[in-house]
């Protein structure tokens, strides 16, 4: 350690986020948007440049589209279309079995592709750099945190403690060594070919960092330890991970391969009849990522170290399984290897103060392609929440469905992984009558039922004071109480009103008209991650009088003072800086104009005139056909319905255009008055 200056004050902050990985990453970002005061630090000296995690599904891709750069990893990433399965045949010899497609058809409107994770943090860091001046603060280690339990209901109280030590520019960089024989160093930081805007950072890096070697102590409000499966801040509050370690080694290398294997720009999935398994993911830039299991189950397999794996070690063993094709190559990118485990949490969070998110709290192989994004998605889900508190909107209680939500979807992702890790790593069976190897048919089943799981868009977060469905919390198995202070609080929306909008699950997305320009958009455009609640309204066929009496009804409900948007929305703030209200209705564009519409549905404004970006139409555009959004929402094309979205995009409640006290009693359980 270099010398100490312990003089480095006391600074207080709302939020001390410890990791800046992908999780730490998607929390800063949300943090920016509120305009919420944090700060992210990072032991690390960098950002990680190549390998890692690399997978993106579905819904990350919504997700980051929300915040408006999915088009950046869209266009840089490899798209991942077809999966091919490949088995011994009678004869013991490699054959492909079959063809499925990587993404469920119609699910989404992206397919899972794939990137390196630095440029996935790139996206993060220049998405921070536009919209606040949170900034990661890199080389700093957390040495001690301290707890006030007493002051943790205190909503103004600042009960976490941190001191941080600002490491010397050696305690960040010790010497490492460069590729040797063709093979990069393992730890993902070492880069001979650094991308034009990673350029800053490093130059930035040169600049003698005034605090190095000093101590710090920050009090917060709220802290989260995005900061690896050997998190330091779930150590300190004492908390487990609870899960097992299976004896399977699997080596990975970030390759450009030189092969006669047809399928190499493939996902492939790959079964030998005794030399293990391999996983091809063709990735960006020629490489392909090889998942390239180390042991086997037969007999005869010597113990394999971890520690002593080399890249050629790798490469041999995928070179028997793959037999007999061949593989070499000239250029590794990355390499690892890693033991299969799976873990999850027992705590999510400490007091719904200090919160676990990512590897903190849940661990798994990497072979599903779920870590980064369900670690993303934990911070996606809680960031919301606890900026909502701080800006006065929400009670407190809302956090506590952050584990109810993510626990429960850890714990699905360790049982898929489970299976999957199992059916993938065990040796095919030769005949039916072999029951120690495994079912090739189950395997394939396996594979199509876990993708729709690892799109992300299965996600379906059971009953709370956020979402509006039967059930309770308890039948959730999540360790955490969510139930409902009153049963006046207590709303179930109607979900047979809309048969594909699911509550508790994410809002799909059908293309819409815009009812003043005509452009068509996806619906999922229009929810950008701005914080704001919205309220959909299927207002149905409007060119019937009858119908457009209701709609005018609910408008001047939601207009009266003492409306729920009223009520719970600051003064001297636009009408629509809580509650957004969208409209689609059915009825021929051409036969509407705007102005038929109540003034709340598109609020006007002194410097920007009426709100043109309010109103759709499901109709006919004039080149991009039709989006059928009622019928693939499932929603009366006359009657319409109305359904109340998280800030998040997630499904809380369902109900008729009628049901205006409903919703009243749906934001009352949680939210602030503030008029």
């Amino acid at each position: 350690m270099g010398s100490l200056n312990t003089n480095g004050g006391l600074s207080s902050v709302d939020v001390l986020i410890v990791g800046a990985g992908p999780a730490g990453l998607m929390a800063a970002t949300w943090f920016a948007r509120y305009g919420v005061n944090a700060r992210i630090i990072d032991k690390r000296g960098t950002k990680i440049f190549n390998g890692q995690a690399d997978g993106l599904q579905c819904r990350t891709l919504e997700i980051f589209d929300s915040f408006g750069f999915a088009d950046r990893a869209w266009k840089e990433s490899n798209h991942m279309l077809e999966i091919c399965l490949w088995n011994p045949d009678e004869d013991g010899v490699l054959r492909r079995s079959d063809r499925i497609p990587d993404t469920i058809p119609g699910i989404s409107r992206f397919q899972q592709v794939v990137l390196h994770q630095g440029r996935i943090e790139r996206f993060f860091l220049d998405s921070l750099k536009e919209h606040s001046d949170i900034r990661i603060e890199r080389g700093v280690l957390p040495q001690k945190l301290t707890f006030n339990q007493a002051a943790s209901e205190d909503e103004d109280g600042y009960p976490i403690e941190v001191v941080l030590q600002h490491l010397t520019e050696y305690e960040i960089n010790p010497e490492q060594s460069k590729a040797t024989k063709g093979a990069a160093t393992s730890d993902g930081l070492y880069r001979s070919n650094m991308a034009a805007d990673d350029t800053e950072e490093l130059l930035s890096k040169a600049i003698a960092n005034s605090k190095a070697g000093s101590q710090e102590t920050v009090r917060a409000k709220y802290m989260i330890g995005c900061d690896g499966a050997h998190s330091w801040t779930r150590k300190q509050l004492g908390f487990e991970l609870e899960g097992e370690q299976t004896d399977y080694i699997w080596g990975v290398l970030d390759i450009i391969p030189i092969t006669d294997f047809p399928d190499i720009r493939m996902r492939c999935a790959i079964h030998s009849a005794s030399s293990g398994s391999v996983m091809v993911i063709p990735r960006e830039n020629k490489l392909v990522r090889l998942y390239i299991q180390m042991t086997t189950t037969e007999k005869g397999d010597l113990p394999l170290d971890r520690k002593n794996i080399t890249p050629q070690m790798i490469l041999k063993c995928a070179q028997k399984t793959l037999a007999p094709y061949k593989l070499d190559y000239k250029y590794c990118d990355w390499w690892t290897a890693y033991q299969i485990g799976q873990r999850v949490g027992s705590n999510f969070s400490k007091d719904e103060r200090i919160f676990l998110a990512g590897d903190a709290v849940h661990t798994h192989s990497p072979k599903a392609g779920q870590g980064m994004n369900v670690s993303m998605q934990d911070t996606f889900n809680l960031c919301w929440k606890i900026s909502s508190v701080l800006n006065g909107n929400s009670e407190r209680s809302i956090l506590k469905t952050y584990q109810s939500e993510r626990r429960k979807i850890a714990q699905d992702l360790i049982a898929f992984d489970h299976k999957f890790s199992r059916l993938f790593s065990g040796r095919p069976a030769k005949d039916v009558m072999d029951e120690a190897g495994i079912s090739m048919v189950e395997f394939k089943s396996a594979f199509e039922k876990g993708n729709m799981f690892a799109s992300g868009v299965a996600v379906d977060y059971g009953a709370s004071v956020i979402v509006a469905k039967a059930g309770n919390a308890a039948e959730q198995e999540d360790g955490n109480d969510v139930e409902f202070e009153s049963d006046a609080c207590r709303v179930v929306g109607k979900q047979d009103l809309a048969n594909n909008i699911k509550i508790g699950m994410r809002m799909p997305s059908f293309k819409v008209l815009n009812q003043s320009d005509a452009r068509p958009w996806h619906f999922q455009e229009i929810l950008r991650s701005n914080g704001k609640w919205r309220i959909v309204l299927f207002a149905g066929d409007v060119s019937k009088k009858e119908q457009m009496a209701r709609v005018q009804k609910l408008g001047k409900s939601l207009a009266e003072p003492n409306s729920f948007i009223n009520r719970f929305t600051p003064p001297g703030k636009p009408v629509d800086s809580v509650f957004e209200l969208l409209t689609v209705h059915s009825a021929p564009r051409a036969t509407t104009d705007l102005h038929d519409f109540p003034d709340i549905l598109h609020p006007f404004s002194e410097r920007d005139g009426w709100d043109y970006w309010k109103i759709y139409v499901d109709d006919e555009s004039y080149h991009e056909g039709h989006g059928r959004a009622y019928e693939h929402y499932g929603v009366d094309s006359k009657k319409g319905c109305m359904v109340i979205l998280r800030p998040d995009q997630y499904v809380s409640w369902l109900g008729n255009l009628e049901d205006v006290e409903n919703m009243d009693s749906f934001f009352s359980g949680f939210m602030k008055v503030r008029n």
